[in-house]
């Protein structure tokens, strides 16, 4: 993986977060930067977990990393969620 390729990966993956940000309905702690973040890393799980399938932009294929990246999202909502609900 070049870097260009790796470049055009991280930008992907933050448009996949913030679709997946929006396709969750909880709010993310931290904001746009934490769920990039997330973004990133469920793109890349999502990717090699469900292999290369659907429309892809770039050599990386957009609908494991939404999925991905919306299953993470999820989880670190309900995780910081259950973090507030315990400190009061």
């Amino acid at each position: 993986m070049g870097i260009l390729s790796f470049i055009l990966f991280l930008i992907v993956a933050a448009v996949c977060a913030f679709i997946a940000e929006r396709l969750v309905p909880n709010v993310i702690p931290g904001g746009f930067l934490t769920s990039a973040i997330i973004g990133i890393i469920g793109a890349w799980v999502g990717s090699n977990l469900m292999g290369h399938f659907g429309p892809d932009l770039g050599g990386v294929a957009l609908i494991p990393c939404i999925v991905g990246s919306a299953v993470l999202v999820f989880l670190l909502s309900v995780v910081s969620r259950g973090l507030k609900g315990r400190r009061a």
